[in-house]
C-alpha cells in the first residue's frame, strides 16, 4: 500500500482518501475481525444483528444509518445477505480491497469446514450408521427449510397482489418450469401490479465506495478470463462455474432462496446427484457457519473433487459480490426508480 500525499490530515491510499482515525482499520484487522465472526456465524440472517453489534456498537466503524442502508441494499440484490453485508462494510471502510478482506474472512471458515465434511462424506456415506444418521437429519432439514420459507412469507406477502404472485410462482415450480423464467415473470408482475412505494433516501456513500469502478472492472475482466480458461481446460468445470453463477444471480431473498434453484438444476435437470445426496449436502451446510449456499462446495467436491469444490464456491459467491461492488455507490439513484422497486417486490414474493 503506497502513500501518495499527505494534505490537511488526510492520507491518500491509491485514490481513496481516508482520515487517520481508528474508524479506518487496516485490511489485516478487517480480515481477522470477520474471520473470527465467520467461525461462529451460525443462524444465517440472524447474524446481521451480531454484525451490527460489532461494527456499529463495539468498534464504531460505521454508524447505524449507514448499516441500515447496507441491509436495504443487500436485501435488494441477489446473494446471501450476511455475506453481502460483510462485503458492504469492507467496501465502505476501505474500498474494494476492504470488501475482499471482509468477504473472504467471513466466508473462509465455512468453506474449509464444508470441504472437510465433504471429504469425510465421500468416504463414509455408504456406511450403514452414516446412512441412518443422515436419514433422520434429512427430515429435520426439510422442516428447517419449510420454517424459513414461512418466516420469509410473513415478511414479504403483505397484500393480495404479493400473495397472487407467490401462488403463480408456486404453481410454476410445481410443474417444474425454469426457475430463471419464474423469477423474470415475478419481476414483470411486480412492475405491473405493485403500487408505488415511498422512496427512502439515505446518507451519501463514502469516497471509498465511489472509487470502486476501476477495481470492479479489473475483477470482472479477471473473472471472464478465468471462465475462458476453464472452458479450454475442462468443459465440465466451466459448466459447473456457469451453473453456480446463474444460481447466484437469480437467488434473490437470501441464501435459502438458492436451495430450490440448486435442487432444480443439479438434481432434476443435470442429474449430477440424487435428491437424498443433495439433502445430505444441505444437512452439512446447516452444521457449518455461514450461509446455506456453502452447499455449493459439497456439490462441487462430489462432482469434480477439490478443484470442483473451489470452482463451485467461487462461482456461487462472486457474481453477487460484483453486483454489490458495482451498485453500492449508486444505490440511492437505483432504488429511487419505481420500476426497480416494483420488480424487486415481485421477485421477493
Amino acid at each position: 500500500m503506497s502513500i501518495r500525499n499527505i494534505k490537511g490530515g488526510l492520507v491518500s491510499f491509491e485514490n481513496h482518501s481516508v482520515p487517520q482515525t481508528s474508524k479506518y482499520p487496516s485490511l489485516i484487522l478487517l480480515f481477522c475481525s470477520f474471520l473470527r465472526m465467520g467461525i461462529t456465524a451460525f443462524g444465517g440472517p440472524a447474524m446481521i444483528a451480531y454484525l451490527r453489534k460489532m461494527v456499529v456498537g463495539q468498534k464504531q466503524w460505521i454508524d447505524g444509518e449507514s448499516f441500515q442502508d447496507g441491509v436495504a441494499l443487500c436485501q435488494t440484490i441477489p446473494g446471501a445477505t450476511v455475506m453481502q453485508m460483510a462485503a458492504y462494510i469492507g467496501l465502505k471502510l476501505r474500498g474494494v480491497r476492504g470488501a475482499c478482506a471482509c468477504y473472504i474472512g467471513f466466508g473462509l471458515p465455512a468453506f474449509l469446514l464444508m470441504l472437510g465434511l465433504s471429504f469425510a462424506y465421500a468416504r463414509t456415506h455408504e456406511l450403514p450408521r452414516v446412512i441412518s444418521i443422515f436419514s433422520g437429519l434429512q427430515a429435520v432439514i426439510v422442516a428447517v427449510v419449510a420454517n424459513a420459507t414461512l418466516s420469509f412469507a410473513k415478511t414479504s406477502l403483505k397484500s393480495w397482489k404479493s400473495v397472487l404472485i407467490a401462488l403463480i410462482a408456486v404453481g410454476l415450480f410445481w410443474i417444474m418450469a425454469n426457475p430463471a423464467l419464474i423469477i423474470l415473470l415475478a419481476a414483470l408482475l411486480g412492475m405491473l401490479l405493485n403500487s408505488r412505494q415511498p422512496i427512502a433516501h439515505s446518507a451519501p456513500h463514502s469516497s471509498s465506495m465511489r472509487h470502486a469502478t476501476i477495481p470492479l472492472l479489473v475483477f470482472v475482466l479477471t473473472a471472464a478470463a478465468a471462465l475462458a480458461l476453464l472452458y479450454f481446460y475442462q468443459k465440465e468445470l466451466f459448466s459447473l462455474a456457469l451453473l453456480m453463477s446463474k444460481i447466484d444471480l437469480i437467488a434473490f431473498g437470501g441464501g435459502f432462496a438458492s436451495v430450490p434453484l440448486m435442487f432444480h438444476e443439479i438434481v432434476e435437470v443435470r442429474s449430477w446427484m440424487d435428491a437424498p445426496t443433495f439433502l445430505n449436502g444441505i444437512v452439512l451446510g446447516q452444521f457449518t457457519p455461514g450461509p446455506i449456499v456453502i452447499t455449493a462446495t459439497f456439490v462441487g467436491y462430489l462432482v469434480h473433487g477439490l478443484f470442483g469444490a473451489l470452482v463451485a464456491t467461487v462461482a456461487i459467491f462472486l457474481p453477487s459480490f460484483l453486483i454489490l461492488v458495482g451498485i453500492a455507490p449508486w444505490f440511492d439513484r437505483v432504488r429511487s426508480s419505481p420500476w426497480f422497486t416494483r420488480a424487486i417486490g415481485g421477485i421477493l414474493c
